[in-house]
């Protein structure tokens, strides 16, 4: 590596939308049709990639996910209308040179094929920059736009979601790395004893093969998860490459990271195989105090409706309630974090305003306000104690939120030795210090270069 093997922290920009703050969109500095305008992509890629970013994250789901409760919310929101994931990375793609280019594709409603395909094509555009960010979806409104009325249960999403992955990887096992000999004088393209047919057949799925697309340059395109859920955890340790989660303190995120890195073994994979980022809002000033005021203009621009609606999917509509009065006790959550949202108003002492900008400031991701000093020293903490390989950066708003850590940030973590100077490497595993891992059907024993146990394909 250019910086030395001293280990060291790794970055990646979630892109959804116009930032993460529900009041993003009327922020001054942020285009508010920018969630529909290439431009703004191709600049906070600019961004990212300047900044020695691993990789750019785009969050996604099928459908205009967001309750209208209470009423009128959803028109008071903007990032209910984005690209298609795919689309615009492969768009990135051309814009962009080192930077890797994640994308969510749903295991609930996709079929292993389609999303084998995309990616591996990604992988070939891209130059081995490809990363599938796999998750299971959760709406009901998702999932009626396929057909469904409702979600299928937690336990049939995360078998079909074990089995999709394993059904993906083969398929990016179809063709050995060597197979296309393009020998235009002997007129053989290929080797036929290098294509392999997958025939997978099991409880979820009844896939032939082979693929339509060549072997990825890096081998398979990296694997991010977001899993939270016991389930999401063991997936994660049978499958990840990289973790995206949400902690909202260092204690929460040493706990995941022991958890989910000490699930590894049983799975036949060393902890050093996957990189834990959680999300990370950097509210950044010249000074705190400005820091906090950037902050509090922000927050300002929250519509009270907007801010209910951040309360209704797990503590129900709220809005017949004064809303600067206390958080009321209702006998029935619609979720678990209902309870968790109401016991943090009584310890705080909240308001349902106070509690609804408590939950938009982070939306349970580690929220830091302060200077760019107080930004680099919590990533250290967190880094070299056990709870972070790096981060996934949540801009409050785009694209100056971004810039702030380019600029401020990153030159911090440069100057203490803790962050790259120069991309290394060829392709985004490469930067992300990951094994490419060998074909199954490639004779390695588990020492060679390459070499990868991997359960959920079955070797």
């Amino acid at each position: 590596m250019a910086d030395g093997a001293r280990r060291q922290i790794r970055l990646g920009v979630s892109m959804a939308g116009l930032g993460y703050h529900p009041a993003a969109w009327r922020h001054p500095e942020t285009p508010p049709g920018g969630n529909m305008d290439l431009r703004h992509y191709v600049a906070m890629a600019g961004l990212a990639e300047r900044g020695l970013f691993d990789m750019l994250f785009l969050a996604d789901g099928v459908g205009v996910r967001s309750y209208d409760e209470p009423a009128g919310a959803l028109p008071r929101q903007a990032n209910n209308v984005q690209f298609e994931p795919l689309t615009l990375l492969s768009a990135l793609a051309m814009v962009t040179r080192h930077i890797g280019l994640v994308a969510t594709a749903s295991t609930t409603w996709n079929e292993p094929y389609h999303v084998a395909r995309k990616f591996a094509s990604l992988d070939h555009i891209s130059g081995g920059r490809a990363g599938w960010n796999v998750v299971t979806s959760h709406t009901d409104m998702e999932a009626q736009n396929f057909g469904a009325e409702r979600m299928p249960d937690k336990a049939e999403r995360y078998g079909r979601a074990a089995e999709f992955v394993a059904v993906v990887q083969g398929l990016w096992d179809s063709w050995d790395d060597d197979a296309f000999l393009r020998d235009q004088a002997s007129g053989l393209n290929y080797d036929p004893a290098k294509l392999h047919v997958l025939d997978h057949r099991d409880r979820h799925f009844r896939v032939r093969g082979p693929l339509n697309v060549a072997r990825p340059p890096q081998g398979h395109p990296v694997i991010v998860q977001a899993g939270a859920s016991d389930q999401g955890r063991d997936l994660a340790a049978r499958t990840a490459e990289v973790i995206y989660v949400a902690a909202p303190d260092i204690a929460e995120a040493r706990a995941y990271y022991a958890s989910v890195k000490g699930r590894m073994a049983q799975h036949g994979r060393a902890p050093d195989a996957l990189r834990i980022m959680p999300g990370l809002m950097a509210i950044i000033g010249s000074s705190r105090q400005e820091a906090q005021d950037r902050h509090a203009a922000l927050q300002a621009l929250v519509d009270p409706v907007v801010g209910l609606s951040q309360l209704a999917f797990s503590m129900g509509d709220l809005s017949a309630y004064p809303v600067d009065g206390p958080v009321p006790l209702l006998p029935e959550w619609r979720q678990s974090r209902g309870q968790t949202m109401y016991d943090m108003a009584q310890r705080q002492g909240l308001s349902i305003r106070g509690l609804y900008l408590a939950i938009a400031a982070g939306n349970g991701h580690r929220q830091v306000i302060g200077t760019a000093m107080d930004v680099a020293d919590e990533m250290q903490e967190w880094f070299e104690t056990g709870a972070a390989d790096g981060f996934n950066i949540l801009p409050a708003w785009s694209p100056s939120g971004l810039a702030a850590v380019v600029d401020q940030v990153v030159p911090e973590l440069q100057r203490r030795g803790l962050y790259r100077t120069a991309y290394e490497g060829a392709t985004l595993r490469d930067r992300l210090g990951l094994a490419r891992p060998a074909s199954r059907h490639v004779s390695c024993p588990a020492s060679c270069p390459g070499a990868r146990h991997d359960a959920a394909g079955g070797r």
